[in-house]
């Protein structure tokens, strides 16, 4: 019985392994990059771009913070109706401009958060090399 059994795992392992081998499947393949013939390169149109003032800034010298404030607030770019709206209705017209610097006041009412906000408010200043991380949440 386990003669048998040995001689059928061995049979079964050799046909399973002759699938490997390279009996007539080595057939020449087409060239999928020869299917399709190259397009020819084509002069674009004339998009009549006018040529730069002299003087005026380019428009690529602008500078990575400029970008991003522009990004983040908007830039010269008019605000829509819906936009002009819902901060008519938040009360735009109404707030204080200089609430930001006042935020920071301490006579400034605030929500105590716990530990942890006071220990990033209170956290030095830099690049963050003075910085260090406490093990058990101190």
């Amino acid at each position: 019985m386990r003669k048998a059994l040995t001689l059928a795992a061995v049979g079964i392992a050799a046909v399973a392994l002759t699938g490997c081998g390279n009996r007539g499947y080595d057939r020449a393949r087409p060239d999928e990059f020869a299917v399709a013939r190259q397009a020819p390169l084509v002069i674009p149109p004339d998009f009549a771009l006018t040529p730069p003032q002299p003087g005026a800034p380019r428009p690529q010298d602008t500078g990575p913070a400029n970008q991003a404030l522009d990004a983040l607030f908007g830039g010269t770019a008019p605000r829509s109706n819906s936009e002009t709206s819902a901060l008519n209705a938040a009360g735009r017209d109404i707030a204080d401009a200089g609430i930001r610097s006042g935020a920071g006041d301490p006579q400034t009412n605030v929500v105590d958060k716990g530990s942890t906000t006071r220990d990033i408010i209170a956290a030095p200043e830099g690049d963050g090399q003075s910085a260090r991380a406490s093990a058990g949440g101190q």
